[in-house]
């Protein structure tokens, strides 16, 4: 090996030895959310399970992480992807959103999934269990329809839906 070579390569080892200690904080919840989304509307058992197998890693306080987390730049990586998710929806603060935004976050399930946008393919890819069957597709999409329905009905519409202008 060429000597500017090994030198690159110890250079390379040595950053990537030193990055390992350099971990973004977990998303790991120690209590139950007072912010949850059950809190306004029940969630039936089967959209839970839904939820926690495809959506609550990066959509809510608690993320089961996979071993690999434990390699840089892996969990930075990861960080990145929940911070992201929690920042679009985060069912552990529902309630926090005022009621145009709760409404309008419903809307974007039945969208995202029936587009198939959710779960994301690069989280699916790892996580084969997360991809969602046809009547699963269809549990998420019903339940966020009744949702709003029971929205509807409980709020003025000029509340839920922003005017168009």
């Amino acid at each position: 090996m060429k000597p500017i070579l090994k030198k690159i390569s110890i250079a390379l080892l040595i950053v990537l030895a030193a990055i390992q200690f350099i971990r973004p904080e977990k998303n790991i919840s120690a209590q139950p959310s007072e912010q949850h989304i059950s809190k306004v509307q029940p969630v039936p058992a089967d959209v839970e399970a839904i939820l926690k197998k495809a959506c609550y890693d990066c959509h809510s306080n608690n993320t089961v992480y996979p071993w690999y987390n434990n390699i840089q730049p892996v969990a930075w990586w990861l960080n990145d992807h929940v911070q992201d998710g929690k920042k679009h929806l985060n069912f552990d603060a529902y309630t926090s959103y005022n009621i145009r935004r709760q409404f309008h976050k419903m809307e974007e399930v039945e969208e995202q999934v029936k587009e198939g946008e959710m779960p994301m393919t690069s989280y699916t890819l790892i996580h084969s269990d997360a991809k969602l069957t046809e009547a699963e597709k269809n549990t998420l999409i019903n339940w966020s329809i009744a949702f709003r329905d029971s929205m509807k009905a409980q709020y003025p519409i000029d509340s839920l839906i922003k005017p168009k202008k």
